[in-house]
C-alpha cells in the first residue's frame, strides 16, 4: 500500500462510451465512468480535489481539476467508501485518461491517490467495458 494515499484505493468501477449523447461538435465522443474511492486505512481522509490528464491520440493533453468530488468532499472514515459517476467528452475516437485524487487526513496530513488510467475508444464493441 502507497504510504502517501493513507489506506486510500480507488476502483474504476465501469466505463461506458455514450454513443448517440449531444455534445458539442468540438468534443463529439462521451465516456461514463463510475468509481469508488475506498478507506482501508486507518485515520478519516476527506476528498479535496482532483485532476484528471486525458492525453487524445492526436496528441492534444486536457488537464481538468478542481475542487471536491462532484461538488462534495467526502470525508471517509475508516471502512467507509464514496461512489458516483461522471463523464469525459474527447475530440478523437481514441485517448487515454489518467489522474488522482488529493485529500487530506484528520491530523492534516496530504493525502494523494492515483485514479486507475482507462482507454477511452468509440469501437462499436464493447461499448460497456468494466475493470475490477
Amino acid at each position: 500500500m502507497d504510504d502517501a494515499a493513507h489506506g486510500l484505493r480507488v476502483n474504476l468501477d465501469q466505463l461506458v462510451y455514450q454513443d448517440g449523447v449531444l455534445t458539442p461538435p468540438d468534443t463529439p465522443h462521451c465516456f461514463a465512468y463510475y468509481i469508488t474511492i475506498l478507506n482501508e486505512g486507518q485515520e478519516t481522509v476527506t476528498v479535496r480535489g482532483r485532476k484528471w490528464v486525458v492525453t487524445e491520440s492526436n496528441g492534444e493533453v486536457i488537464a481538468v481539476e478542481g475542487d471536491g468530488v462532484v461538488g462534495e468532499f467526502p470525508a471517509l472514515e475508516p471502512g467507509e467508501h464514496f461512489s458516483y459517476n461522471s463523464y469525459h467528452m474527447i475530440r478523437s475516437s481514441r485517448a487515454i485518461a489518467q489522474g488522482s485524487y488529493l485529500g487530506i487526513t484528520a491530523n492534516g496530513e496530504p493525502v494523494v491517490v492515483g485514479i486507475p488510467s482507462c482507454l477511452l475508444y468509440t469501437s462499436p464493441s464493447p461499448r460497456d467495458r468494466t475493470r475490477s
